[in-house]
Formats: C-alpha cells, sequence, structure tokens
C-alpha cells in the first residue's frame, strides 16, 4: 500500500530504525513480498541492521520466525504491525527503556473513548465494562527476550503477543499510546496518514 510515493512498510522500517535503541530489525513477510521486503532493507540506510525472514501461516507463526532470526545480542524484542506504519521513533525508545527498567513486558495504550458493550452468541448485551479501565492496545508492543521465546514456546495462538505472556502468567505493563500509532487498513486510513505525513 503506498504512503507518500513510500510503502505502509518502508515508512514502518524507517520509523523503527530511527530509534536510537533499536539496533537490529527483522522484517518478516509473506513469501509474495519477500523480494519488495529485501529492495526495502537495502534502501534502508542501514542493511546491515536489517534482516528478512519469510512468515507463516498465522500470525503467531510469523512472530516465531522473526523470533528465530534474532541476534544473540538482541535482549529486548519489540513486535510491530507495518500497518501501524506512523508509530514515532519516540515510541519504541520509550517501549524499550521501560523493558531494561524491569518490566517483563510493555504494550502503549489508548483510553477508550465509546462505551463497550460485552454481547453473547445471539447477540444480547450480558455486560458494560467501565471504560475507565479499558485500553486500546497497539504496537509496537516491547518484551523481554526470555519472556517471549517462553511465551512462544507454549504453541498458543492469540491476537497480540502480549495475550501470550499473560496466559503463561506474566505481567503485561501498559504505557501511554500514540496517536500516530493508529492500523491503516482502510483509504480513509490511508487518506489520514497521508495528511499527518504532509504536517510533519
Amino acid at each position: 500500500m503506498p504512503l507518500a510515493g513510500v510503502t505502509v512498510l518502508e515508512h514502518a522500517v524507517t520509523r523503527a530504525l530511527l530509534a536510537p535503541e533499536v539496533t537490529h530489525v527483522i522484517v518478516v513477510a509473506p513469501v509474495s513480498h519477500i523480494g519488495e521486503a529485501g529492495a526495502i532493507a537495502s534502501r534502508s540506510g542501514r542493511p546491515r541492521d536489517v534482516d528478512v525472514v519469510t512468515g507463516g501461516a498465522e500470525r503467531t507463526d510469523s512472530v516465531a520466525a522473526g523470533l528465530a532470526a534474532l541476534r544473540p545480542t538482541d535482549e529486548v524484542v519489540l513486535v510491530h504491525d507495518a500497518a501501524r506504519a506512523l508509530a514515532p521513533p519516540s515510541l519504541f525508545s520509550r517501549l524499550v527503556r521501560e523493558v531494561r527498567a524491569g518490566h517483563d513486558a510493555v504494550v502503549p495504550g489508548l483510553p477508550v473513548a465509546d462505551t463497550i458493550k460485552q454481547v453473547d452468541a445471539a447477540g444480547r448485551v450480558v455486560g458494560t465494562p467501565d471504560r475507565s479501565a479499558l485500553r486500546a492496545i497497539q504496537t509496537p508492543q516491547a518484551f523481554r527476550r526470555t519472556v517471549l521465546e517462553q511465551a512462544h514456546a507454549s504453541g498458543a495462538a492469540a491476537t497480540d503477543d502480549a495475550a501470550l505472556v499473560e496466559r503463561e502468567g506474566g505481567t503485561v505493563h501498559v504505557v501511554e499510546g500514540d496517536r500516530l500509532a493508529f492500523k491503516i487498513t482502510t483509504p480513509d486510513d490511508l487518506a489520514v496518514a497521508e495528511r499527518h505525513l504532509a504536517d510533519l
């Protein structure tokens, strides 16, 4: 998906590399996009710091492929969705610092503005959670490497890696997210992202 003449993936890689704490990026791509990902790595300005690997059938499989490509010196792991291509370098830096300060897992989250209803299979409301205690979770998500590897060793599937850590009994710390770390998945999202880039 093009964004101001550059693919969303390229924006995501570039922003990650602008964070001083990020010393190694692993792009996990479907086999159909390996060539494009390799070209992005070559153009990144730090090609030695960018590796490209083939992803799996499910999200968890793709993260596992990325974990397998870590270098021995990689102690903090950030898991990020390319669709959140405008996540600022400062967010990456802040998350790494939080893990280094002692947290095993740290995720960015924003307060939920809408009232949330829990419904059953028939569509009946069964609960209304207090939204003051809810957060919309974003990526990148940061983990101590050993914690994330242990969580993935279970073989369970999840919509995000923090959920795997939670299932293993780990504690996940939430910090303030960033409005720029929104998902670019529709033409309207792309238009919003283009406007943000024009303002930078």
